[in-house]
């Protein structure tokens, strides 16, 4: 039986479905909750994947490399939410100087409270350049973090858990600061938690979602210019 799966954990099959099926089962139980925030489909998968991972003693590096086909479609994903920006064009237009602070003023507070953060905890070196990125979308994200001598890895989850708080708390946290301008509560959740932030927003708003899209493309752009520079103020 282990020699049976030890052949069959290094399919890449086997490990794409296992994902898909994961998340088939986050976003189930989603919508069995009417999309309640704290129920995020992406949370689920995670903690599925944790769980069979875990169960069957499968390296990551396994995994990955069964999966990592999942991993390239986060390209093209994230070009598509161009397509809600389109739309949303007219709103862009009238918004544009206000995105523009909030974009640099978003950008720069992720990156330079990570690191300034870790620095204080007494953290440097590789860490440090692995955190500066993490409110970049992924594909972004680890591209900064190798660059930097950061660890891909270490990065990547680190945008995974970003982007699940984003889109857990943004919700109840705009309703309690009485935040009602769908273009402000995209945006923002969009600079501060990429794609899954993006993905939570276009479930509630379209031109939320849109917004949401907005942000987290120009973030990234930016992130890739003031990630090294948060770098260097702590080094």
């Amino acid at each position: 039986m282990n020699g049976t799966w030890a052949i069959l954990s290094h399919e890449a099959l086997l490990w794409i479905t296992v994902t898909v099926a994961a998340f088939l089962a986050g976003d189930a139980a989603s919508r069995a909750c009417g999309r309640h925030a704290l129920v995020n489909p992406v949370l689920i998968a995670v903690l599925l994947l944790i769980v069979v991972l875990t169960a069957t003693g499968t390296a990551y590096d396994t995994y990955f490399e069964g999966a990592q086909f999942i991993h390239f479609l986060l390209g093209p994903a994230t070009v598509a939410l161009a397509l809600p920006i389109r739309d949303n064009l007219h709103h862009v237009r009238r918004a544009l100087l206000p995105l523009l602070a909030a974009l640099l003023a978003g950008s720069a507070t992720a990156a330079v409270s990570a690191v300034a953060i870790a620095w204080a905890f007494g953290l440097d070196g590789n860490l440090l350049a692995s955190l500066a990125p993490k409110s970049a979308t992924a594909p972004v994200a680890i591209g900064i973090a190798q660059t930097l001598g950061g660890i891909p890895p270490l990065t990547a989850g680190l945008v995974l858990l970003t982007g699940m708080t984003g889109a857990i708390i943004v919700t109840p946290l705009m309703n309690a600061m009485g935040i009602r301008d769908w273009r402000a509560r995209g945006f923002a959740v969009g600079v501060a938690a990429h794609g899954i932030g993006t993905a939570r927003a276009l479930q509630v708003n379209p031109v939320a979602g849109a917004f949401a899209g907005l942000g987290m493309g120009l973030n990234a752009i930016l992130t890739a210019f003031i990630a090294p520079w948060a770098l260097r103020l702590f080094q």
